[in-house]
């Protein structure tokens, strides 16, 4: 059983600033990557920032140079770091990680649950 589980979402001015968190735990063989990824009503899910487990980062165009995602490898634990936040920023934030749980296994993406993000005055 794997679990993703993401913390730190809430409601900031814009212009502030906010840092998400996301464990992933279980059986775990290996994890690839991991990734944040955002959705508002209506609309698809989008990819923020990823960063794999040789450290190569992506970012979403729209956030380059006010986000910054970082990961905790022996924790299997990611976090982003978002700056400057707009309102455009508001959305439900979802942590994947992709991993394996044996050797054996293909690597398939887990999702958590996500957290709401509120850019608001």
């Amino acid at each position: 059983q794997v679990q993703v589980v993401e913390s730190g979402g809430g409601l900031v001015q814009p212009g502030g600033s906010l840092r998400l968190s996301c464990a992933a735990s279980g059986s775990i063989f290996s994890i690839y990557a991991m990734a944040w990824y955002r959705q508002t009503p209506g609309k698809q899910r989008e990819l923020v920032a990823e960063e794999t487990d040789s450290g190569l980062t992506t970012y979403a165009e729209a956030v380059k140079g006010r986000f910054t995602i970082s990961r905790d490898i022996a924790k299997n634990t990611v976090f982003l770091q978002m700056n400057n936040l707009e309102p455009e920023d508001t959305a439900v934030y979802y942590c994947k990680a992709d991993l394996t749980v044996a050797s054996w296994v293909p690597t398939r993406p887990y999702w958590g649950q996500g957290t709401q993000v509120t850019v608001s005055s």
